[in-house]
């Protein structure tokens, strides 16, 4: 049995917002909604519901199914970008996922490179707050505390975090700065791009390197996007065709910068990755 009691807080808040993370095993809304559904979770002695709100006080339990087994860190060691108390930015490698049901996961590999905080609402493991698709690199952000969670993800959610990507990409645009618009599962995408070199390549004639800003965040936004105009990023094994991938390189998709206002603090921060190597050596000096 595991207990977790609510600190005050300035709003109350849903419960499958609020849950996630305050226990171990239950780092996904999808986790938190199986326990639930199980009768694993009270809040105050009385089984826990999706629809509870969380006001500040309550004493919330979490009785572990038989059939489920410890989760065990994964031994990964994380490039970290930036770390406070309340939230960190990490750079994901390519070719490993955020989370999932595999142990090989940036989700499994945090605890074990990250500083606990000492916050009271602290969760005890800490949580990616966005995606990043399995071969693309770069910066992703983490929540360390319950609030950082929440607020976060109203961030992401009203669009105040500003990412910016890099890719090379087969061929060249017509123009050097754009904007693409188009739907995606129905709703609109909007990306911007900057290209910022191109170079000839005895195999795909040019590579261009492009910088990209997403306005809105669909799955796969930025390589079907890029894929319409008829430049698919190089080695993109989804939307590209067979001849742009290259064996053993991967994705060249990077999450190269992300800026936003902190939850907390209230301070203006940005944080910078630079490019992989198999983008630099392409193209020098970037």
């Amino acid at each position: 049995m595991e207990r977790h009691i609510v600190p005050e807080l300035k709003t109350r808040l849903r419960f499958q917002e609020y849950g996630v993370g305050i226990f171990p095993l239950i780092s996904t809304k999808s986790s938190l909604k199986k326990a639930i559904k199980k009768g694993l979770i009270t809040i105050n002695d009385r089984k826990a519901s999706t629809a509870d709100y969380i006001e500040g006080g309550e004493i919330i339990t979490f009785k572990r199914d038989q059939a489920v087994r410890t989760k065990k860190l994964l031994g990964l060691d994380l490039e970290i970008c930036y770390e406070d108390d309340y939230l960190a930015i990490i750079n994901k490698p390519a070719g490993i996922p955020v989370s999932g049901n595999k142990h090989r996961t940036v989700a499994n590999a945090l605890s074990g490179n990250l500083k606990p905080s000492n916050q009271a609402d602290v969760l005890l493991t800490p949580l990616p707050v966005h995606r990043l698709d399995y071969p693309t690199s770069g910066l992703l952000l983490i929540a360390k505390t319950q609030a950082a969670v929440v607020k976060l993800g109203n961030m992401f959610s009203e669009r105040t975090v500003e990412k910016t990507y890099h890719a090379v990409i087969i061929g060249k645009l017509d123009d050097e700065k754009g904007q693409i618009t188009s739907e995606i599962d129905q709703k609109q995408a909007i990306t911007n791009y900057n290209v910022l070199s191109t170079q000839f390549s005895e195999r795909f004639t040019d590579l261009s390197l492009v910088q990209l800003h997403p306005e809105t965040g669909r799955r796969h936004q930025l390589r079907i996007h890029l894929s319409e105009l008829g430049n698919p990023i190089l080695g993109d094994p989804l939307y590209g065709k067979e001849e742009t991938l290259l064996k053993g390189k991967g994705l060249y998709l990077h999450a190269s910068t992300l800026r936003f206002l902190h939850p907390i603090l209230n301070s203006e921060l940005e944080v910078k990755s630079k490019l992989p190597l198999k983008f630099t050596r392409i193209f020098q000096g970037y």
